[in-house]
């Protein structure tokens, strides 16, 4: 008794469950608008500032960079759900790999951060702004591991959100990060101070102060409204090859009357 003690006490402080929350979309697609409202309305006032008197004021490289990270990033999105609805709904998953859907966790971080890296370093130099998304790469990349490490991912999962964050990211981001010396009046403006401020700050309290995510319970209701199932599939039953409807079996009951950490999916349905 006293040993159990004892070891409770002196267990070191865990820091996965709170990087993990870095990935939930309701912490980072706020920051996502945020960033993309700077950047188009920096390009539409450097635009009017190199307008000629009496001509169009000229497209910057600003707000097609904005386009194609929103683009990409829906698009990433809209795979990740959809290969959570095909699993939770329909139960198609890859038993082979344990494989019941793209971290959304993994996902979310890889094509967020490191534009949103960029986006902070703006008017710098090229090696500044290399090594800012670099760095960015590797938290998405810890975030990525977290989801091993809090039971919500196999690591196939997570290492499938990672690769499609990742090329969301490597599309929407300049070939080469600079602007030419022709155009860096129009590119080399550095963001204001309350921007990386305030991105900093939502980085470090949101993930202890922000309600638990609810993103999961919604795509599972969507799949189950989709499919008609009354339960949604889960994971030992990917195993097992057993239907949705089949019983829980005592290990998955005795899992889902534990009480979930705030912010964490357990990955006995397939976590977002």
């Amino acid at each position: 008794m006293l040993s159990s003690v004892s070891s409770a006490t002196t267990a070191p402080f865990s820091i996965w469950p709170w990087l993990t929350r870095l990935g939930e979309a309701q912490i980072l697609l706020p920051l996502v608008l945020v960033a993309c409202l700077w950047l188009w309305r920096t390009s539409e006032r450097s635009g009017r500032d190199e307008a000629q008197p009496g001509a169009q004021a000229p497209f910057t490289q600003l707000a097609p960079v904005a386009r194609r990270w929103l683009f990409w990033l829906g698009a990433a999105a809209a795979l990740t759900t959809l290969s959570k609805l095909a699993f939770i709904g329909w139960g198609l998953g890859i038993e082979a790999l344990d494989f019941t859907g793209i971290s959304g966790h993994a996902m979310f971080a890889s094509a967020v951060l490191p534009m949103l890296a960029w986006t902070l370093v703006r008017g710098r130099s090229l090696r500044v702004q290399r090594g800012a998304v670099a760095l960015a790469f590797v938290l998405a990349a810890l975030i990525a591991y977290s989801r091993l490490k809090v039971g919500a991912h196999s690591s196939v999962e997570a290492w499938a959100g990672m690769l499609l964050g990742s090329g969301a990211s490597l599309l929407s981001l300049p070939r080469r990060m600079r602007v030419p010396s022709s155009s860096a009046s129009a590119l080399g403006q550095r963001p204001p101070a309350w921007l990386p401020a305030g991105v900093v700050a939502a980085l470090l309290l949101l993930p202890i102060g922000a309600p638990p995510s609810r993103s999961h319970d919604l795509v599972t209701q969507l799949a189950l409204q989709l499919s008609g199932q009354q339960r949604p599939f889960q994971r030992l039953q990917l195993k097992l090859h057993l239907p949705a409807h089949q019983q829980q079996l005592p290990g998955e009951m005795q899992q889902q009357q534990q009480a979930p950490q705030p912010g964490i999916a357990h990955g006995v349905t397939a976590p977002v």
